[in-house]
């Protein structure tokens, strides 16, 4: 029996394919500008101050913070309606997204067991979905639809992973009082839904701003405001005359996120100096556990766990999924890009060296594991 893909599906679909293209477009350009005789000039650029904050960290902390806002209300619709909502339909997903985060870490992790980038374990854990989705799309009907829900529902639960791994691991000194301030502001917002049914998106929204502050002045990551305040925001079933806040605003910030903020995260985050010092870090303990993470931990870890779980009866392929999609959809997901590119940021904020390292074995990965991929699944399906 085929897959039928829902209309809001397949704009996710579109959306994702288009804004990887861009992504790619833009990570080429940053890469050119910082190896050509502007290279000084694009890291004025990026360093230079607008207000409190450098160019480059509003990019990273604020902007992405309206990224991480629209994964948690992806993460909210997978879990009410979508992949997620029903335990059997989540369970492939979940384990093999559990495989790929766990295996990879491990691979990391066993390599620089008691080195200073011990901290980069967190690196090689996540998917990029936009991606992932866009080397899908150049197979055309060479895939089953089914693989690309089980494609995205991977991802999803990975960036949920990812979300707990920042939240938990790059945590920096906390400020009791400041996050006294963000649960507070977090629990009136719950009250806003759950008791008063307010369908207003711009308390929420509001309220999102003081939730960022309040984080950032905690000293957790301020991108987990933007998750936390998805799931603040009123979710309901699908109407076509009377949408949801959370549809409304997944709808409108597809584009944005897409078109604009991601772009700018390349811009910003991959303009990598490619000199001989750089290339010898990729090989080191660090680079390689990286390299080894996306394209042997990710495939490893999620065809190892799906299959043990099939195996084992708790749950079963989808249809029209074989096994040589599984593999292909774990190969896949070693593209990391930018949650991996964006863990680098916190795993070595204070070590410039091994940060500009891991962006660029992260780089180097995910365009291996794309192309494998790509390959694997046109040559075998």
């Amino acid at each position: 029996m085929s897959v039928a893909l829902t209309q809001a599906f397949v704009r996710f679909v579109r959306s994702e394919q288009a804004g990887g293209a861009l992504l790619a477009i833009c990570t080429l350009l940053a890469l050119g500008l910082a190896n050509s005789p502007l290279g000084e000039d694009y890291a004025a650029l990026r360093h230079a101050h607008l207000g409190p904050l450098t160019v480059e960290h509003w990019i990273n902390d604020a902007l992405m913070a309206v990224f991480f806002l629209l994964v948690g209300l992806e993460l909210e619709r997978e879990i009410y309606v979508g992949e997620l909502s029903q335990p059997r339909k989540a369970l492939l997903p979940l384990v093999a997204a559990i495989g790929g985060m766990a295996v990879p870490a491990g691979i990391h992790a066993a390599l620089n067991a008691g080195s200073p980038t011990a901290s980069g374990f967190g690196i090689p854990m996540a998917t990029d979905i936009a991606f992932a989705l866009a080397v899908l799309s150049v197979l055309g009907r060479r895939v089953p639809p089914s693989l690309k829900v089980f494609l995205v529902a991977v991802a999803v639960a990975d960036d949920l992973g990812a979300v707990i791994v920042i939240a938990a691991a790059y945590t920096t000194e906390l400020s009791l009082v400041a996050l006294a301030g963000a649960g507070a502001t977090f629990g009136l917002l719950v009250v806003l839904n759950r008791v008063f049914r307010v369908m207003a998106l711009w308390p929420y929204l509001l309220g999102g701003g003081v939730l960022w502050f309040a984080l950032l002045e905690a000293g957790v990551h301020a991108s987990i405001a933007g998750v936390l305040l998805a799931f603040a925001i009123p979710f309901t079933a699908r109407d076509p005359a009377r949408p949801s806040p959370s549809h409304r605003l997944e709808e409108k910030l597809h584009v944005p996120v897409g078109f604009v903020v991601l772009p700018l995260f390349a811009l910003a985050n991959t303009a990598i100096e490619v000199d001989g010092g750089a290339l010898a870090a990729v090989v080191d303990r660090n680079g390689l556990g990286i390299a080894l993470g996306l394209l042997v931990g990710k495939p490893l870890g999620i065809v190892l766990l799906s299959w043990a779980a099939v195996k084992a009866g708790i749950c079963a392929l989808p249809d029209e999924l074989g096994w040589r999609h599984v593999i292909g959809a774990g190969m896949l997901g070693g593209i990391g890009f930018t949650m991996s590119i964006f863990i680098s940021n916190l795993a070595f904020a204070s070590d410039p060296a091994h940060l500009e390292a891991s962006k660029l074995a992260v780089l180097c990965a995910s365009t291996l594991a794309g192309v494998v991929g790509l390959l694997w699944l046109r040559t075998r399906t």
